[in-house]
This record gives structure tokens, C-alpha cells and sequence, in this order.
């Protein structure tokens, strides 16, 4: 879906699944630091939106994925997976619940909407739930979350209608790259980009943020539970420090080598107003973290997101 907000002066188109946004809107490091004052916003409304409605919703989320949603608090926001049986994660959703409305209101990655729509109609059995696609009627933006007061993130959804009169009430416009950049230094992945089909939630960081230890059962927790206990997850998400003499950022998906050896893929990366080219990837677990990788001929440093032992997130939460 193609953003209204393109419209704006300056707006350049981003790329891929996020072309339905501005990259920028003319200096992403001016929008950068912006950010980083609690100035502005983001439009994010390439993304998709789900709503759950109905009496038996929470019960329900909470029996399929990994977060505790039975007690949810209205308006809380909230992070769950789905997973796999293995243990692997196949959705991602960021959202908050209306005790009021009867409705828990999800937003995904572009193109996930309907994979998800499919799967949760397939898991409702006689579960009091409706489940509806509002992207058409609901954008996402994003600001910065101290100046919102939102602890877990700055997600905000808007009337799609509403979204130019949204901008020019909180602007200015900052563009995906700008937010890019911030949401890889402070070590967030985005599903299917930063990740694989054969990530686990202890690889991404997300038992920090996305599952509920001590909740009860739910498919794909044994993988889960096992390797929270015992530590060592196959492979760890790590920042990356990349060399900034040449003029490029690595294409998703490059293999990261350690001397001549594969050992992993790049995600996202960006360009960063201090710390200069930066990049997710997802290594192998046993790789030193104070050795040098090599990303498509660049030297790249490593900065530890997850910890490769206890498969746990301790990346500091930069602000922005």
C-alpha cells in the first residue's frame, strides 16, 4: 500500500517491501538525530494490520504463542510469536488490546497479514473470535517512546484517512532509513530479514522481549524452554561494526565469514549517524566475539546483541 505521505517534499521512495514509504525525506542523518531528540515521527504504514475481536481473544492468543495474553492489560503493548513445532519462528506481531471493543489489534511485516489471517482461522476451532485485515483502514507510525510514554515501543496506529493531518500535527516526517538505523544499533531484528526459517526465538534476542517464561504450554515451547535452560543457542544475532572506506552497505542475505569459513548472513543494515555503517547478522553461536568477520570483502567488527551462552538480548536499549 502506497503512503499519502510521499507526498511530502523531499520524500524519496524506499525499496523492496518497504517501497510503500519514504526512505528519507531528504537527510537521514538530520532525521536521525530528530529522532534521537524526541522530535517527529515515522511513517510506517507499509505495514499490516490485523484485528482480533471478540470475548475469547486473549485466551485464545495466549495458547498459541509465545507471550502471556490471558491478563493482558488494555491499551498495554505487547510483542508475540507464533512458532513452528521445531521451535522456529513463523509470525511476528507488535500490538495492544481495547478491553473496552472486545479487540486486540496486531501489526506485522508487509505481505504477513494474510499468512497469519490463514493460520490463526485454521487454529480458532469454537473459539469466540473474529479475525479481520484493516490495513486498508489503519496505518502504523512510529515515535520516539519517551516522548509518548510507551514503554515497550512507539508504535502508534492511525486512521489512514487521518495520516496526512497525523503528520502535520506531530511531524516533522523522518524516513525509513533514519529509523532503520536506530532500530539496528539498538539490536531489534525484523522477522524475515534479520532472520530465517530456522530461527529460534533464544538466536533473535526475543525471549527478552516476545516469550513468557513461566506461562503454560504452547507449540514450539519445548525447543524454547530447553534452550533458555541449558544456554548455548545454534547461532546468536550479533551488530556489526562494517568498514567504513568503501561506499556500500552488503545486500540481505551476503554470507559473514570468519577467515575463509561461512558462518553466517547479514540482515539489515544501515548507516548510522554516529557509529557509521552498521548491520544485523545471524552467526554461529561458538564464534569468538572479539574476532574480526568479513562481510562480501569488508572487514566488520562485532558488537554482542545476544549473549552466546545464555541466548539472552544485552544490548543496551539505545534512545530513539
Amino acid at each position: 500500500m502506497i503512503s499519502p505521505l510521499l507526498d511530502l517534499p523531499g520524500a524519496v521512495s524506499g525499496n523492496g517491501i518497504d517501497a510503500g514509504v519514504a526512505a528519507h525525506y531528504g537527510s537521514f542523518n538530520t532525521e536521525q538525530r530528530a529522532l534521537e531528540a524526541d522530535e517527529g515521527f515515522v511513517d510506517l504504514s507499509h505495514r499490516e494490520v490485523i484485528r482480533l475481536t471478540g470475548p475469547d481473544r486473549l485466551t485464545w492468543l495466549h495458547n498459541l504463542t509465545t507471550q502471556h495474553e490471558s491478563e493482558l492489560g488494555s491499551g498495554r503493548p505487547t510483542m508475540a510469536l507464533i512458532l513452528s513445532p521445531q521451535g522456529h519462528v513463523e509470525h511476528a506481531m507488535y500490538g495492544a488490546d481495547d478491553a473496552d471493543t472486545e479487540t486486540f489489534t496486531a501489526h506485522v511485516e508487509p505481505g504477513q497479514a494474510q499468512p497469519l489471517i490463514d493460520f490463526l482461522l485454521k487454529m480458532r476451532f469454537m473459539m469466540r473470535v473474529e479475525i479481520d485485515d484493516v490495513t486498508a483502514d489503519t496505518a502504523v507510525t512510529w515515535r520516539p517512546a519517551k516522548r509518548i510514554g510507551v514503554p515497550f515501543d512507539g508504535y502508534e496506529l492511525v486512521p489512514r484517512d487521518r495520516l496526512t493531518a497525523y503528520a502535520e500535527a506531530v511531524g516533522p516526517a523522518a524516513g525509513l532509513w533514519a529509523f532503520e538505523a536506530l532500530r539496528i544499533a539498538r539490536g531489534e531484528p525484523r522477522l524475515g530479514l534479520d532472520t530465517d526459517h530456522r530461527t529460534i526465538p533464544n538466536e533473535a534476542g526475543w525471549v527478552t522481549t516476545a516469550v513468557h517464561l513461566d506461562k503454560g504450554c504452547y507449540r514450539g515451547q519445548e525447543t524454547v524452554a530447553r534452550v533458555h535452560t541449558l544456554g548455548r543457542p545454534p547461532r546468536r544475532l550479533t551488530l556489526l561494526h562494517l568498514d567504513g572506506s568503501e561506499n556500500r552497505l552488503p545486500e540481505q542475505g551476503a554470507e559473514v565469514h570468519h577467515g575463509e569459513k561461512a558462518i553466517g548472513f547479514v540482515g539489515t543494515s544501515a548507516r548510522h549517524h554516529e557509529l557509521g555503517p552498521i548491520a544485523l547478522a545471524m552467526i554461529k553461536r561458538n564464534v569468538p566475539v572479539d574476532t574480526e568477520l568479513t562481510v562480501d570483502g569488508m572487514p566488520a567488527g562485532q558488537e554482542v546483541i545476544v549473549d552466546p551462552d545464555a541466548g539472552l538480548h544485552v544490548r543496551p536499549n539505545l534512545r530513539g
